[in-house]
């Protein structure tokens, strides 16, 4: 356990010096400034239709759609520091030389993956929960409007990005640097088209659109994890305002229950034998 700790702060020394947290708190400013402007300008607006007491709250329907669009730009920026932690992790740090000095025991190389995880997970954890908060406020200041749960969206979006870490870190053990980069992406797409196509197979309905989005939750669990908390939003709302939060933005509101948690666990377990199993296969 020693080991993992200390590679992990290895892992943040290394970012640092490599000044990923630099960009991303950039492209995190430049984010938090443009969802600022653009609240406040379209709270203004709502505000100048007054509410109807026989339909939805106008600002409920901002509301929840502006939070849900905050929810995809934190979630895409925490897999973009995800990926750069991950990245080289272990095929691109074995092929500069650099791990065969720190995979020696007693520290072995399932110490060194739990140590990169650990390290990459909880910055990406508490990065995403952070700018979560900050969009949660943003959008309470600039509306005076709070969704129907505040916290269990922040707790699933986290959750997201660590299952996202885990495959940008069993992508390392296989694939070149770039190459990993690349594929992590693609699969981060991959999840949220499914998702837009099982809202879409809802919608139609269509029952081959509905079992892709299905499938693509199973596989990509943090489509599943994003779409579960676009639901916290406004599980306690009828009407308009639940309706279009759960058509998007990026993937659609959808409560997958209990369940979820169990084969989030799983699915991160399966990532970590797959990963432990190529890792040892690797020759350094």
């Amino acid at each position: 356990m020693t080991g993992a700790v200390e590679i992990a702060l290895y892992a943040w020394r290394e970012s640092l010096r490599r000044r990923v947290f630099f960009v991303v708190i950039v492209l995190s400013l430049a984010f938090l400034a443009l969802y600022a402007v653009g609240t406040t300008a379209a709270f203004n607006e709502v505000n100048k239709f007054g509410s109807n007491p026989n339909d939805t709250d106008p600002s409920v329907v901002a509301g929840s759609t502006l939070l849900g669009l905050a929810m995809f730009a934190t979630l895409f920026l925490g897999t973009v520091l995800a990926v750069f932690l991950t990245l080289s992790a272990v095929r691109g740090d074995a092929e500069r030389g650099l791990l065969q000095p720190l995979v020696v025991r007693p520290l072995g190389r399932p110490s060194l993956l739990a140590g990169r995880f650990v390290g990459a997970a909880a910055v990406c954890a508490v990065y995403v929960g952070l700018l979560y908060a900050i969009s949660l406020v943003i959008t309470l200041l600039a509306g005076d409007w709070t969704p129907d749960h505040m916290i269990a969206p922040g707790l699933e979006l986290m959750a997201a990005v660590v299952v996202l870490a885990g495959v940008s870190l069993l992508g390392s053990v296989f694939l070149p640097t770039t190459a990993n980069g690349i594929a992590v992406f693609m699969v981060f797409g991959a999840g949220l088209v499914a998702g837009l196509l099982g809202q879409i197979g809802d919608a139609i309905p269509s029952q081959t659109l509905q079992n892709i989005g299905s499938a693509g939750a199973i596989a990509l669990p943090f489509e599943a994890l994003y779409q579960e908390a676009l639901h916290a939003l406004t599980s306690d709302t009828s009407g308009l305002a639940s309706f279009v939060v759960k058509l998007g933005p990026f993937g659609g509101a959808h409560h997958f229950g209990p369940g979820l948690v169990a084969w989030v666990f799983a699915y991160l377990a399966l990532l970590a034998g797959a990963a432990v199993w190529g890792f040892h296969r690797r020759d350094l």
